[in-house]
């Protein structure tokens, strides 16, 4: 890794010229510098994106199946380098290298959408839909966008974002995490390597600063944002009032609704493997199960599956479960359980005094398990971020749904049961965005698009699939009408 990750600006890796300078430590022993990075000044995102305004002429007239070879190209390069993106994300981050070379491949389905742009980017026409006149539509390019990225998934979420706009044949400016520079950093090396001119894809690096720079640059047309609800609204906010195309998608508080007649084995791994998977640190985790009527009998077993994960640091093989990202995230994850415990909660499993042999400063919280969490509890209303599960119970499936749709958020839930019309009662009536019918993660491939409702989204459209395309072009309708003098390629002589 680099010792210091710098920007890459038209072409160029450039060091950041902004005062406040942050280390990064390998979130799994809490002492090892990563890398150090400093924070770009406004001056560098205005380098960035008059570097990425001046490449737009050029690369949205540039045909868009030459575009997309270019992306064929990344493509082969991401998948021969996906081990070597895994380890640097695992280290950066602390995902499990499974999680981690997961969340590369979901990354790399986007390109492999993105490639695919000659038939996706198609528009439309009707001919003489008047006496002699013939309409069509078609799309064009924005011009500069910017992607800001949360420290969850530093390769997939950028992957999500830059290789739809510049399919379109946009450029970008992108943001990634400070937390998670130098993931990013080799996406950039990756890219460039495989081709795209200089100034298509720019990355500056920074905290809140460089942030409110970029949201706020006149030249810039389109962000997309994922990260919180509060700095999702603050980019929706700021960027729609600069008149800019804004997709901003913020939190979550994913209930998982089990029925009596689920299938008992795969429940528990559903709901082990989406509340606890990446340390609880991704807005699809299941935070909150709803045990309906006798599927309260399948609380031990949860609990029981919780104590058998297995902490450590993500480069192990034997870890099912990595650290947390920084020290501070880790305090502010115990602190909500100190208050699950002291609004009176039932701690069934608590795992703040876990320690892992070999490395007693690492980021970690063991998997936590609340019981009888009601709806007025923080740890019930707040999206955590951590390791932290809440069980409620109710009656039926209609007071499990209240449940569920009183929450401020409506990115996911899920459902377990084996009866169609349970199924179909839910899908019809839960308010989110993503619904999963027997599996607790129901995020969506590439060629679907993902984003939730309620405050866990901001904007009308969401990321990647069909709403990429939308977000990153804007269409032009033409009516043509050709008066025929008979003789074609003469001067006119009626």
């Amino acid at each position: 890794m680099q010792e210091n990750v710098k920007n890459l600006i038209g072409g160029e890796w450039v060091s950041s010229t902004g005062d406040e300078q942050l280390t990064i430590m390998n979130p799994a022993d809490g002492e090892t510098v990563l890398a150090t990075l400093n924070c770009s000044s406004a001056q560098d995102v205005r380098s960035a994106v008059a570097a990425a305004n001046g490449a737009f002429p050029e690369w949205r007239d540039r045909p868009v199946v030459h575009r997309c070879r270019i992306l064929f190209r990344i493509k082969e390069m991401l998948e021969n380098r996906q081990e070597e993106l895994a380890r640097r994300l695992t280290l950066e981050n602390g995902k499990t290298l499974a999680e981690s070379r997961g969340s590369v491949r979901r990354g790399i389905e986007v390109v492999e959408f993105a490639a695919g742009m000659p038939s996706l980017m198609k528009g439309n026409m009707i001919e003489n839909i008047a006496g002699n006149v013939d309409g069509s539509q078609y799309r064009e390019p924005l011009g500069v966008a910017a992607g800001i990225c949360p420290f969850n998934f530093p390769a997939m979420v950028p992957l999500w974002m830059f290789p739809v706009a510049v399919a379109c044949g946009n450029t970008f400016v992108l943001k990634p995490s400070e937390k998670c520079p130098g993931t990013a950093a080799m996406l950039g090396e990756i890219f460039t390597e495989g081709g795209l001119p200089p100034g298509v894809l720019n990355i500056v690096h920074g905290g809140r600063d460089t942030v409110e720079s970029l949201i706020t640059s006149p030249d810039l047309q389109a962000v997309s944002f994922v990260g919180s609800t509060p700095a999702a609204k603050n980019v929706w906010e700021k960027g729609t009032a600069t008149h800019k195309r804004v997709q901003a998608l913020g939190g979550a508080k994913n209930y998982v609704i089990v029925m009596p007649d689920a299938h008992p084995d795969e429940t528990v791994k559903g709901v082990i493997g989406s509340s606890f998977g990446c340390a609880g640190e991704r807005c699809m985790a299941s935070s909150v199960v709803v045990l309906v009527g006798e599927a309260e009998k399948l609380l031990t077993k949860i609990v029981d599956a919780a104590k058998q994960i297995q902490v450590g640091d993500g480069l192990d093989p034997k870890t099912q479960m990595g650290p947390l990202i920084t020290r501070e995230h880790k305090q502010r994850v115990i602190n909500y359980i100190e208050s699950g415990v002291s609004e009176g909660a039932e701690l069934l499993l608590d795992g703040r005094s876990l320690t892992v042999a070999g490395k007693p400063n690492g980021y970690y919280v063991g998997p936590t398990i609340f019981d009888h969490v009601k709806q007025d509890m923080s740890i019930a209303r707040d999206e955590i971020f951590g390791p932290v599960l809440s069980l409620m119970r109710a009656a039926d499936l209609e007071e499990a749904l209240n449940l569920l749709n009183n929450s401020n958020y409506g990115n996911g839930a899920s459902i377990f049961t084996s009866s169609g019309g349970a199924a179909r009662r839910f899908r019809n009536r839960v308010q989110c965005g993503m619904i999963g019918i027997n599996s607790g993660v129901p995020a969506p491939m590439a060629f679907f698009s993902f984003g939730g409702h309620k405050q866990s989204l901001f904007g009308d459209l969401r990321i990647h699939g069909p709403d990429g395309i939308e977000f990153y072009t804007r269409k032009k309708s033409v009516i043509e009408r050709w008066f025929d003098s008979g003789k074609t390629g003469s001067i006119w002589n009626p």
